[in-house]
């Protein structure tokens, strides 16, 4: 017998000052049972990073041929891919030709700086690509906010996120690597 997701339930306010974005989101995210607390946070830092009303989470996980988050036009075109991790380079070629913007969060302190030592010449050639770095302590301190059901609140200015719920705040300043 197959495990099933596990769904949290978010709702997340956020307030972009770097790109002047003010909105309350609710959402669910579903959990694939090989996932963490921490991968599954870094996703929802991923959504405050980048929110918009058409951003959406995918099957993530359960699947090959969608992002973790993606953003879609009305009429289906893939405007902004979003991949947490450390993807394989094929993943990160059709990231990059089927949507207009693609973004990596890597984490993992020993992983992530491998991976990019072996993908950055690779990936010099694609003009629509970001990748951050997101530091392991500021990861595990993401993890710790994970809840069932979460109130969260999203600050964004200068380039750093500061992510609170009612007991905690956790700051988190992406590393950008491209």
């Amino acid at each position: 017998m197959a495990l099933k997701a596990t769904i949290f339930k978010a709702r997340l306010q956020i307030a972009d000052m770097d790109r002047g974005y003010y909105a309350e989101h609710t959402l669910t995210l579903a959990r694939h049972p090989s996932e963490t607390d921490e991968r599954m946070m870094i996703r929802l830092l991923a959504f405050a990073l980048n929110a918009s009303d058409q951003l959406a989470f995918t099957r993530g996980l359960s699947s090959d041929e969608e992002a973790d988050l993606w953003q879609h036009t009305l009429s289906g075109e893939i405007v902004h891919w979003i991949e947490v991790g450390v993807p394989a380079e094929d993943r990160v070629r059709k990231a990059c030709g089927r949507a207009r913007h693609a973004t990596i969060y890597a984490y993992g302190q020993r992983t992530a700086p491998v991976w990019w030592q072996k993908m950055e010449a690779t990936t010099a050639r694609f003009d629509n690509l970001q990748v951050f770095f997101l530091p392991a302590e500021q990861c595990s301190a993401l993890a710790s906010l994970a809840e069932r059901n979460m109130e969260l609140t999203a600050t964004i200015q200068d380039g750093q996120l500061w992510l609170a719920s009612e007991n905690q705040t956790v700051e988190v300043q992406p590393q950008r690597w491209k």
